[in-house]
């Protein structure tokens, strides 16, 4: 294992929380220690676990451990929730990436800071209208509290540590102005791009999100997002049917923004290639697809690394992180298409370059089956179970465990279609069969 690279996912739940030792990768010699998110949105019981099992890992330096690059994706709980807690006293941080978009007052994200705003002001509102639990969930997954994170990420973590975070954008890599003690292996930043306006948000008449935005610019949103004040019972002053087509109004502008908002975080996650001993490490965050790039719309992360780093991504992977826990939305694919088939289409072009048909390429997904119905999407992963060489057969390890797979939430309506075909390793899984609290990957 001394001469192997080591890509440790630890299990928690519904999250990302990723470790990757590289052997002789330090300019001293030594192992260069990464860890690339550490959130969940499953308890932070996982990461009061996980995080102590990290420090075991990491060498000693000046009575603490040494952690020599921390990259947070983007901003969201299930990728930056452990940040928020106090566990990270006694670990020397050496560098933080965090994505362009997070960069406070960041001029080329004016407007997605103004999406960010307008879809908590919305949600906000909706919640004064009783619309019940689905919602309730919704706004609670949207509006969870990530400020002591940001604020740890941002100001107090550098400080302690006597850096500055560097927010990284597409086009960078620790051969040119990304500086780290580092020797053997390359680090290349494939997203996001610097403009975040420009290039996922897009003109207002070519993307709906970016509409979204000029309407509140124009002044035409507020009577939108605006609502009664909360209160126990049905306003005594409107009608029942003029109070049911509020909710409905309301619901649905704050769906259109949270959804919108959402996807333009994962769309500006820190996608990172790693370049090592001839090895292609690829970690997307929860980049998300779509059909076709074109520029001046609001474009997703995968097709504009595929036509603006088309030098880096046009080729096979050793490794992927797949994304967003296994969602439809992350992984570029043919849904609905022969993945044979030769009809030209862009996401099948992504999928087949990164992870050809019989690739001895390795995979990993962090997931838990519960939160969201289709996270994992398990069509998804027979696809990508297809295509790589650590494939693993589910249902001879529970066979083996004593676990019934019925016991899986949902087993019946998302899992026992493809519960016998072979898929990427799943923390969920690991765990239900083996106990693991971690995967571990060898390069």
């Amino acid at each position: 294992m001394a001469d192997q690279l080591l890509i440790r996912m630890f299990n928690v739940g519904l999250g990302d929380f990723i470790y990757c030792c590289i052997p002789e990768a330090h300019a001293d010699g030594g192992k260069f220690h990464v860890v690339i998110d550490c959130g969940t949105l499953s308890g932070e019981g996982y990461l009061k676990d996980a995080i102590p099992r990290l420090k075991e890992l990491l060498p000693d330096e000046g009575g603490k451990k040494r952690l020599d690059l921390l990259i947070v994706t983007h901003k969201h709980k299930d990728h930056m929730a452990g940040f928020g807690l106090p566990l990270w006293s006694d670990v020397a941080i050496k560098a933080i990436w965090m994505s362009a978009a997070m960069e406070p007052g960041n001029p080329q994200a004016k407007r997605a800071s103004k999406l960010h705003e307008l879809a908590g002001e919305a949600l906000t509102q909706a919640a004064a209208l009783n619309l019940g639990l689905e919602f309730d969930a919704l706004f609670g997954a949207y509006a969870a509290d990530n400020d002591t994170a940001v604020q740890n990420l941002t100001k107090n973590l550098p400080a302690v540590n006597g850096i500055k975070p560097v927010y990284v954008h597409a086009g960078q890599s620790t051969d040119g102005d990304l500086k780290l003690p580092l020797k053997g292996a390359t680090f290349h930043v494939l997203g996001p791009e610097q403009d975040i306006d420009h290039w996922y948000l897009g003109k207002p008449e070519d993307s709906s999100i970016s509409n979204l935005v000029q309407l509140a610019d124009d002044g035409k949103v507020e009577s939108f997002i605006s609502a009664p004040r909360r209160s126990e019972s049905m306003p005594a002053n409107v009608a029942p049917i003029d109070f049911r087509n509020l909710q409905s109004r309301m619901l649905s502008s704050a769906l259109a923004f949270s959804e919108g908002d959402g996807a333009l975080v994962n769309n500006t996650s820190v996608v990172l290639l790693i370049e090592w001993n001839g090895k292609r490490l690829l970690f997307v965050g929860d980049a998300e697809w779509q059909a076709k790039f074109k520029e001046g719309k609001g474009n997703s992360s995968w097709n504009t690394i595929w036509n603006r780093q088309p030098k880096l991504i046009n080729k096979p992977v050793d490794f992927l992180k797949v994304g967003h826990h296994g969602s439809i939305n992350a992984t570029p694919w043919g849904e609905g298409i022969d993945r044979d088939s030769s009809a030209a289409y862009e996401p099948v072009d992504i999928l087949n370059a990164i992870l050809p048909v019989g690739s001895r390429a390795q995979a990993v997904v962090s997931t838990e089956r519960g939160r969201y119905e289709t996270i994992p999407q398990s069509q998804l992963l027979v696809e990508i179970g297809a295509r790589i060489s650590n494939s693993r057969k589910y249902g001879p390890a529970f066979k083996a465990a004593g676990v019934k797979p019925e016991s899986i939430t949902k087993y019946k309506k998302f899992e026992e279609a493809s519960f016998l075909s072979p898929q990427p390793p799943r923390t969920d899984f690991e765990n239900i069969t083996m106990r693991a609290d971690y995967l571990d990957i060898l390069i």
